[in-house]
């Protein structure tokens, strides 16, 4: 089952940042250096009780303003509000109900949705009249809490999971690739998905897909079997464009988790969006096998060089899928679009892909005779090297300082490991162990 959705909303400065910081935990940025891609993050993944669930955090809601910033924040929220599952509405328990509080909740109501009411900011938990007055919004209990503290948050979180939809178990075909289509609105991808589809020498199966947040097509290519996961663009409820795509990500990040190669999806002609690299940065950080398929290539005026220019422009934005193979086709001429399924048949193949132990430890030894670690052997020394997990590859390293070795060091071992090995649209995961007694 897809990870339910959480949004949480209120006026401005009633701690709805502090309380998704709360919830979402410090997370290391994946795409530190790329402007605008963890900075400005709204959502994030988190988990409490065993159930794993997605948080979008919403600008501060005010009705009285007509200026276009906070239209724009209203209209991110309803759209967070109608994608939710769940909804946290935080209130200041020191200020008390405000106007704007009573129109808030009017808009949750009317959504249908359940909520939760937080009132935030409760500095002693023996005065309930602090919180109380907030039964007068007519949305349940208001549960006190301290989100710069993280007071009261487990009975939060508690109340927030019972609301949950109930798990579902589908039955999939075990043998069958998932591919995930996920990009922007209008990029393309049900066009992509109708011209596989449409193809004569592609078999759909004549068994019903599910349908969950989107859609899945099961289909047969050169004698494998394959499930289309569809991730049509959010659906446009106003003609502010920016505002629809800053959460079109929400369901492409439902997708992704249930994937085993993720298409991301480009388009030639406005090449790589802000909005591009948020979701190409969620397929990375869920290590997902990955392929960029840049569509519209139809639509491009070319010469000899104009692939490569644009290889290298794709490269710059999205540093962080330098393993990625680029694909480039038209869904509307069908030009290359069965490359795509050859393509996945070879990075599946690559994300599950184990090296024996001596293999692996004579290219790792090698590179670090070329290349040996900053303070030399005496600060620390990787002893060997195995590999323990496939999809994605995962490699630990046991050495006598773990925390001695750098990150940018582990970046030149991926390297070296890519180099002999391909790992072709697979990422890697590099896990550095202390040696001990039980590790010989």
């Amino acid at each position: 089952m897809s990870k339910p959705v959480v949004a949480i909303v209120g006026r401005p400065n009633v701690g709805k940042s502090t309380l998704f910081n709360r919830l979402a935990g410090k997370r290391k940025a994946i795409v530190e250096d790329t402007p605008g891609v963890t900075r400005d993050r709204l959502y994030d993944v988190s988990e409490w009780s065993g159930r794993a669930f997605i948080i979008i955090d919403t600008g501060g809601l005010r009705f009285e303003s007509a200026d276009s910033i906070a239209r724009e924040v209203q209209l991110q929220a309803e759209i967070a509000i109608d994608e939710a599952d769940v909804i946290i509405f935080v209130v200041d328990a020191r200020q008390g109900i405000t106007s704007e509080d009573e129109q808030v909740a009017d808009m949750l109501r009317r959504s249908g949705k359940p909520v939760v009411l937080a009132a935030n900011k409760v500095e002693n938990f023996d005065r309930q009249l602090e919180w109380l007055d907030f039964y007068r919004l007519g949305l349940g209990d208001p549960i006190p809490i301290s989100a710069i503290h993280g007071l009261n948050t487990n009975d939060l979180l508690d109340t927030v999971i019972a609301c949950f939809p109930p798990w579902q178990e589908f039955e999939e075909d075990p043998d069958a690739v998932k591919i995930a289509i996920v990009g922007r609105p209008n990029v393309g991808k049900s066009s992509l998905v109708n011209a596989l589809l449409g193809e004569q020498r592609v078999i759909v199966s004549d068994i019903p897909g599910t349908t969950r947040d989107s859609i899945d097509t099961p289909f047969e290519y050169g004698g494998n079997r394959y499930i289309l996961i569809d991730t049509a663009g959010i659906r446009k409820k106003s003609r502010i464009k920016e505002a629809t795509e800053k959460y079109s990500v929400i369901r492409a990040l439902k997708s992704i988790e249930r994937a085993d190669v993720v298409l991301i999806m480009l388009d030639a002609v406005e090449k790589v969006t802000e909005q591009d690299q948020r979701i190409a940065g969620y397929v990375h950080e869920q290590n997902k096998a990955n392929i960029v398929v840049v569509n519209k290539w139809d639509a491009i005026e070319k010469d000899e060089h104009t692939m490569n220019r644009y290889d290298q422009d794709i490269r710059q934005d999205l540093k962080f899928l330098a393993y990625a193979p680029i694909l480039y086709v038209s869904a509307l001429t069908r030009q290359r679009i069965f490359k795509i399924i050859e393509l996945v048949d070879f990075v599946v193949e690559q994300y599950h892909r184990r090296i024996t132990t001596a293999e692996l430890n004579r290219v790792i030894n090698e590179a670090i005779l070329l290349n040996p670690l900053p303070g030399g052997s005496k600060r620390v020394k990787i002893f060997y090297t195995t590999q323990v997990a496939t999809a994605p590859p995962t490699f630990v390293l046991f050495c006598s300082a773990p925390e001695e070795v750098h990150f940018s060091y582990l970046r030149y071992l991926e390297n070296v490991l890519r180099q002999n090995f391909g790992f072709e649209g697979s990422p890697l995961r590099l896990l550095v162990r202390k040696k001990t007694s039980k590790s010989l």
